[in-house]
């Protein structure tokens, strides 16, 4: 067979499957960190590894065709894949049902993804051991293909480094071993084509009759015996002694030569399919669990240490309405999968570890109850499949969510590393730690001019937050506005922080004081965040504890350099109300007495010089003016002065409806339709929510959704619809637009209506929208001006001979065909154009 001596064949396929099985196992083994060295992916691996090279010496031992090959490798991907690859989808953990076939079926093309978006490790469930099965199992039975052909064994090179690849790619930045391991399937690789050559030499050489081993090695005998053997043999002890020596170099200068930059690896690059703007933020719910659900068991939490706090997730984007979960952070959140064991990305050094058993039960959000960093995860009862797919964690945040929700029976443990708690002693010494904070807009004024006051004059970073905390939480009163308080708002928006900072006896709850504290620290230049969770008046250490909606908290972490974020309280006690002001005494009326009449007095004599002639004392009519001059006067005064007072609101309210009616009445359909868009925009931005310069209107829709969650998932529709009417192959018809104009009303009502009255009021005669608009056109003249080159002058007047006789006025979708930079209409830069319009 082969050409080779009948008695070395046997040995030479073992030396080969050994050799062959070695460098793919080192390959292997750079997979090994991603799955958490499990026993299952060890299995998964290892069996692949063992199958592909069986299935290769049958297919060469027997000389199986093309066809019987492929079926049996096949067969053997589908029955072995059960027990290795999908142990979780299998009956009984081995044997095949509809579920574990379809994972399979479905994985040669999906896992590869989940591998790379699951974070490490990534478990069992879900059909990721496919990637270690299917990789194991190909590359071994392509190796063992290549190299048990008449061709030169080197072609075998190409599966094993695809599987050294396979495992770099795939794997995570903290490999085992990476140089040993390098080393080690280098000195393999070259130490069998090096045999495998000389191999083919002493078989070249039988076949022409000769024998070159015994010539070189000065041996008489023509047999393939021992002095050839001997030969090969100190060849390859030599060549092995020479690679150890090599290796040892390079392990020395290895840590001289690298330099400090983590190693790069393809699961880094890729984002976890999570849209964080689709999720709203905790903090919108705290007087829903206050109020209506104070009494209420949430879920049940069994070993919380004493003082310590379950997390729901870390706040640190503000927009002026809503404190929220930086959306720019959605990259950071992988999926967590099955897994038992998680990677955290820092070190935990100062954290004490602790497993939390929580059971929910009225809770039904999408963020996670923990306690801290997630090190460890295990999912159990009826929706542990629902709920172990749709795990997301993001370490930084230290945060958790369900993209499908938590539900009334969910089960899971939580293996958590509790945060750190330094003495004020240590903070003392501690400074702010550089940590990557979400920009901030639209803190209101008061923030910004009150943080300088509350923060004082402290010397060290720990006296200034502390000074903070302090200035909040023994200034301000405590009211979250149920039954027997004074009235308080709930929300955390610019206007309620204006309130709160600006009134003469600070009102609110947790909400309130948590933001304005961040606010304020960030003002500061303090990394701070505000975490919401819950924690129980009383613990009972080893026992369940029922987490009620009155348990509800929000709190400020700031960040200290080697102790990580630490807990900040600005809230008041619940106990540190304000005393309501004293009442005056009432007067107690005395009971009246008749009074006599005064005396009767004698009619005054006039002096004859100021008597009434008997003429002048006759009734004369009066006059119109005589009668009411005064009252038209003082009321064409009062309603001058107020007409002049409202002159700009007025004039404002008329630009606003005539732009509305010139969207809704010019231009084509497409262009009307487009106007309603616009429409949505700068009732947006009247608001206080503008999109970023040149976004699209899908960007804007995400924007719009994340300042206003209740306006729900119409705004993206409505965009959606917008961009197909633009860019579609027809012009929508009357109704199609009346019908789009109908659903912009019903979203500019959605986006008002959780406002207060006043509120309204001021985004109605807002000019925000206006002078955006007028900012917009003002720069496209100076790009159309500078375009078309000449004195600026003369480019000005010729762009505007230019614009009044080609281009629509604005509200006819002239935003749309310059580009769309008014409002994030970058989507419609492209217009269409009429098919029967004549060509120039």
């Amino acid at each position: 067979m082969s050409g080779y001596p009948e008695a070395m064949t046997g040995r030479r396929y073992a030396i080969d499957a050994v050799c062959i099985g070695a460098a793919l196992a080192l390959g292997l083994l750079g997979l090994f960190d991603a799955y958490g060295g499990s026993a299952q992916f060890l299995l998964a691996a290892f069996g692949g590894l063992a199958a592909g090279l069986g299935l290769a010496w049958a297919r060469h031992h027997y000389r199986l065709g093309f066809w019987t090959t492929a079926g049996l490798l096949l067969l053997a991907y589908l029955v072995l894949g059960t027990p290795l690859a999908t142990p979780r989808e299998a009956f009984a953990g081995a044997l095949p049902t509809l579920d574990s076939l379809r994972t399979l079926i479905t994985g040669v093309a999906l896992s590869w993804k989940d591998m790379l978006t699951v974070a490490p490790p990534v478990g069992a469930l879900g059909g990721v051991l496919v990637v270690a099965f299917l990789s194991a199992l190909l590359s071994s039975f392509v190796a063992g293909l290549l190299a048990w052909r008449r061709i030169s064994p080197f072609w075998t090179l190409i599966p094993l480094l695809a599987m050294y690849v396979v495992g770099i790619v795939f794997g995570t930045q903290d490999v085992p071993l990476p140089l040993l391991r390098g080393l080690a399937f280098t000195a393999i690789v070259v130490g069998w084509l090096a045999w495998r050559h000389r191999l083919n030499r002493v078989s070249a050489g039988r076949l022409a009759g000769s024998d070159p081993v015994g010539e070189t090695a000065g041996a008489t005998t023509g047999r393939w015996g021992t002095v050839a053997g001997s030969a090969v043999v100190r060849r390859v002890v030599g060549g092995a002694a020479v690679l150890a020596v090599a290796a040892g170099l390079t392990a020395v200068a290895a840590p001289w030569l690298a330099g400090e930059t983590p190693r790069q690896v393809l699961r880094d690059a890729v984002d976890p399919p999570v849209d964080l703007y689709d999720y709203p933020s905790p903090l919108t719910n705290f007087r829903r669990y206050v109020k209506d659900m104070a009494d209420e068991p949430l879920f049940t939490v069994e070993g919380l240490p004493e003082g310590r706090r379950v997390r729901l997730a870390a706040l640190g984007s503000y927009n002026g309405m809503v404190l929220n979960v930086d959306p720019s952070s959605a990259g950071n959140f992988a999926p967590v999968g099955d897994t038992t064991d998680i990677r955290t990305g820092t070190a935990a050094e100062g954290r004490e570890t602790g497993t939390l058993e929580i059971e929910i039960e009225g809770y039904d959000g999408v963020w996670l109850p923990g306690g801290g960093k997630l090190a460890g995860l295990e999912v159990s009862g009826d929706g542990s499949e629902r709920l172990s797919r749709s795990l997301f964690y993001n370490d930084e945040l230290e945060t958790a969510l369900s993209t499908t929700g938590l539900r009334e029976g969910d089960t899971y443990s939580a293996r958590v590393l509790l945060p750190a708690r330094p003495s004020d002693e240590q903070l003392a010494e501690a400074h702010f730690s550089e940590e990557r904070m979400p920009e901030l807009l639209n803190v209101p004024p008061a923030v910004t001019a009150t943080a300088p006051e509350f923060v004082g004059t402290a010397a060290d970073d720990f006296g200034r937050a502390r000074n903070l905390e302090a200035a909040l939480k023994t200034g301000g009163y405590f009211s979250n506005g149920t039954e027997g308080q004074v009235p308080s708002l709930s929300g955390h928006g610019a206007g309620r922080l204006t309130q709160l900072l600006d009134a003469e006896d600070m009102i609110g709850d947790d909400e309130q004081y948590a933001v304005a504290m961040a606010l304020m620290a960030r003002e500061q230049g303090m990394p701070a965040r505000v975490v919401m969770g819950f924690y129980p008046e009383e613990y009972a250490p080893g026992e369940p504890v029922a987490i009620t909606g009155s348990d509800v908290h929000a709190w400020v972490e700031i960040a200290f350099e080697e102790y990580g974020w630490v807990a900040f309280d600005p809230t008041p006690d619940e106990d540190q109300q304000p005393t309501p002001p004293e009442q005056e005494p009432k007067s107690v009326p005395q009971p009246q007495v008749l009074q006599p009449p005064p005396p009767a007095q004698d009619e005054a004599d006039l002096p004859p010089e100021t008597a009434p002639e008997p003429q002048d004392t006759e009734n004369e009519p009066l006059t119109f003016w005589e009668r009411w001059g005064t009252v038209i006067l003082v009321v064409g005064i009062s309603l001058g002065t107020l007409l002049l007072l409202m002159a700009p609101l007025l004039l404002i309210a008329a630009l606003k409806l005539r732009r509305r009616r010139r969207r809704f009445a010019l231009g084509t359909g497409s262009e009307r339709l487009g106007g309603g868009w616009h429409e949505v925009l700068s009732q947006a931005a009247d608001l206080g929510v503008v999109p970023a310069v040149g976004a699209t209107r899908r960007e804007s829709a995400a924007a719009l959704t994340a300042g206003f969650p209740a306006a729900g998932l119409s705004v993206a529709a409505l965009a959606a619809r917008a961009d197909r009417a633009t860019f579609g192959a027809e012009e929508p018809s009357e109704e199609e637009v009346a019908r789009y104009w109908d659903d912009v009303d019903g979203q500019l009502r959605s986006m008002t209506e959780p406002l207060g009255f006043w509120q309204r009021q001021r985004a109605k005669y807002s000019p925000r929208s206006l002078l955006h608009d007028a900012a917009t056109r003002m720069a496209e003249r100076q790009a159309a001006a500078r375009a078309a080159g000449g004195p600026i002058a003369e480019r000005l007047g010729d762009w505007w001979r230019r614009t009044t006789e080609t281009l629509p006025v604005p509200g006819r979708g002239a935003s749309t065909r310059r580009g769309g930079a008014s409002h994030g209409g970058n989507s419609t830069r492209v217009r269409k154009v009429n098919a029967d319009a004549p060509k120039e």
